[in-house]
């Protein structure tokens, strides 16, 4: 590879074939009247010509503040850089009148259009640089999605600083690791109960000027309301502002995304305003999505790369609208703004869809015999229309269409799905069966695979690819190889292309084992690509159970085959590193506090029916771990048998088990901001029990 990361090394690449992308009238072609190539690494002194320019840089990788990096503009990933300030413009410019937000207020909908959308975010940022933002600095953000969560991370953007969002669930020292890591100018908190947070550790944050509350009013002095910045704003000249983003450029960093940190502490990742834009832009042409008309709802944490990426990004670049969720979406809630916005495309994490199919279930089991005859030979005409699509015959059946009408429009329209085109599942592994499930409904589930260090998604399938257990082919314009991998063809899937991040604020060291010296992204996953570019994820690598005889066993795989066999199941855990055989710690679907989302005892009435039916007359989780009825732990066996036939060698088998008196949950710390596993946290919690399976 040259120095300026121009030549890319031949591997299995997306190279647009699939799927036509169409030039977005915002991001120009980068080929001349005499058809040959532009290039847009600069190496001349910066011009202030900013915000969409590109400044001098001879780098592919940093983790200093204010480090500029080369693009990777190769493989047709040729479109006119822009900076997110210029994004946000020029959709002003052309759909300054659509409705770009809606949020609740007084049990009403109101609407902010696009050009009100950006010039908020212009008086928010005058409100920062007057509160003293300071260029790569950071303006922290805590809290629900709202508009005010958008015009902060914005703001922070347009005033040259970086925005980090930061999870509501993060405890004060993860507060304070992205506050100082940041070096944190400003402080955005929701409500009391976050801003408490922020001041038990203000005396540690040299650089923190202020501190803002954008939800009701600030008893504590000193902290800002949202009222006082949007006053502050509106007071100063655009002078400051635009002389700010004079000096700004696409390959500098815009936005600090802080990773899970369940193996450690978090690292900060820093994204460019150009992996951001480009992200969304080949994301929303490769779905076909149709500017000024699409409908999206934000209720996944924006901290999140996968909910920025959708609700603020792809929105911005396709003038869409976004529908704030509320704050209890997640525990019930959700269905009610699904009703009113009536979205054109949904992005959910796998627990969100296995929610979905669960209370489809439970409504499905109440019906009489006539009705559930009518809807399962329904959900097997739908199964088998996308089965014969993934065969290449795309054809629709009468009666296909019949239960098109009668049944899967009635579900949709129930949901709210009626209008989506798109339905995502992201951030996690999802479950063959339950995309199955969504297909015999005829709600096809596509899946995405991305992470914080590629700005978002990397390959998106779509819902009749014929590996249905895959995450589809690699996106237009970025690439995917394999590195060593052994003989059935699975090794470290490694990501190059224009949407591979800066590096980690302030680790260089963590920087370099992550970006090799060519530029690839070492994603740390196990994945296979097939002769024609499908791509699966099919494991982990610091999630890889190594045991005592050497073999390598990917949990997520047999967790997710055990919770197919056994639908009572709501979290399986598997274990087996360095020991002698696997075995499995089970929880069971129970009810949810409404208030603090933590799990109860309280079975869910899919379970209680399922106890029902082997004579077992139980309705809370401690009555069936107390009790131990022998004709439950006997069917729970029979269920991992039926998972064991799916391993492929003996090792892979789960040999024990036990359940669990509590199901994980968020607020209890088993589970992560996208409901993935923390398994640190989980081997600690119950080391005991662990151990009582290896004590023979």
């Amino acid at each position: 590879m040259s120095d300026d990361g121009n030549v890319i090394p031949s591997v299995i690449q997306n190279g647009g074939s699939q799927h036509k992308i169409k030039e977005n009238s915002f991001l120009p072609s980068t080929t001349t009247e005499n058809n040959t190539k532009m290039s847009f690494n600069n190496t001349e002194p910066a011009q202030n010509y900013g915000p969409d320019q590109v400044l001098p840089a001879s780098q592919k990788f940093t983790s200093e503040a204010n480090g500029r990096v080369t693009l990777r503009i190769e493989n047709g990933a040729d479109n006119t850089p822009i900076s997110v300030p210029g994004l946000l413009t020029k959709t002003a410019e052309k759909f300054g009148n659509l409705p770009a937000l809606s949020y609740k207020s007084d049990n009403k909908w109101v609407k902010v259009t696009y050009k009100e959308y950006e010039q908020n975010v212009r008086t928010v940022a005058k409100a920062f640089i007057k509160l003293g933002l300071e260029r790569f600095h950071g303006v922290c953000i805590i809290g629900f999605n709202s508009p005010e969560w958008f015009y902060s991370d914005l703001g922070a953007i347009y005033a040259g600083g970086f925005a980090a969002g930061m999870y509501t669930t993060n405890l004060v020292d993860a507060c304070l690791h992205c506050l100082e890591t940041s070096k944190a100018n400003i402080a955005v908190v929701e409500d009391s109960k976050q801003l408490e947070k922020i001041l038990s550790v203000k005396s540690r944050l040299p650089h923190l000027k202020a501190i803002i509350q954008y939800e009701g009013k600030p008893t504590v002095e000193g902290v800002l309301s949202w009222e006082d910045v949007m006053r502050i704003g509106s007071a100063e000249s655009d002078d400051k502002l635009n002389a700010v983003l004079k000096t700004m450029g696409v390959n500098e960093c815009c936005t600090l995304v802080f990773t899970s940190g369940t193996e450690g502490a978090s690292k900060a990742v820093m994204v460019s305003h150009d992996n951001l834009t480009y992200n969304a832009f080949i994301i929303t042409q490769l779905l076909s999505l149709v500017d000024g008309k699409e409908v999206l709802v934000s209720y996944l944490p924006l901290s999140h790369v996968a909910a920025q990426i959708t609700d603020i990004y792809c929105a911005i670049t396709l003038g869409a609208q976004v529908f704030f969720g509320e704050k209890d979406a997640l525990k019930g809630s959700l269905v009610n703004t699904l009703q009113a916005a009536r979205p054109t495309v949904f992005l959910g994490v796998p627990r969100v869809w296995e929610k979905i199919n669960e209370k489809l279930v439970s409504i499905g089991r109440k019906s009489g015999s006539l009705k559930k005859y009518i809807a399962d030979w329904a959900k097997e005409v739908g199964l088998h229309h996308y089965e014969e699509a993934m065969k290449g015959i795309d054809r629709e059946t009468y009666s296909y269409k019949f239960f098109k009408w009668l049944i899967y429009g009635r579900i949709k329209s129930a949901i709210g799905f009626d209008r989506c085109k798109y339905f995502i599942s992201a951030a996690a592994p999802i479950s063959v069966d339950i995309k199955k499930y969504f297909m015999s409904l005829d709600i096809p589930l596509s899946e995405a695979f991305g992470m914080s260090e590629c700005g978002g998604a990397h390959t998106l399938s779509h819902p009749t690819d014929e590996n249905v257990a895959g995450v589809g082919k690699t996106l237009k314009g970025v690439s995917s190889k394999i590195d060593k991998p052994d003989q059935d063809g699975n090794g470290e899937l490694c990501i190059y292309g224009r949407h591979v991040f800066m590096g980690y604020l302030g680790l260089p060291d963590k920087t370099i084992s992550t970006i090799d010296s060519d530029g690839w992204l070492h994603s740390g996953d196990i994945a296979q690509i097939d002769t024609k570019g499908f791509v699966a994820i099919t494991g982990r690598i610091k999630e890889l159970l190594i045991t005592a005889g050497g073999e390598n066993i990917p949990p997520v795989l047999i967790e997710n085959n055990v919770k197919s066999e056994l639908p009572i199941v709501s979290n399986a855990f598997l274990i087996g590193d360095k020991r002698k055989f696997l075995s499995i710690l089970l929880s069971l679907k129970c009810e949810v506090n409404a208030e603090t989302a933590e799990p109860l005892d309280d079975l869910t009435p899919e379970v209680i029916t399922w106890l029902s039916s082997l004579n077992c007359n139980f309705t809370k989780v401690s009555e069936v771990v107390a009790n131990k009825p022998k004709e439950v732990f006997e069917a729970i066996q029979l269920g991992l048998d039926r998972a064991n036939k799916k391993a492929i060698s003996n090792a892979q088998r789960v040999q024990k088990f036990a359940l669990l008196p509590t199901d994980f949950s968020l607020p209890t710390g088993e589970l992560g901001p996208t409901l993935k596993l923390k398994r640190p946290i989980i081997n600690e919690k119950y080391k005991d029990l662990i151990e009582e399976f290896y004590k023979d």
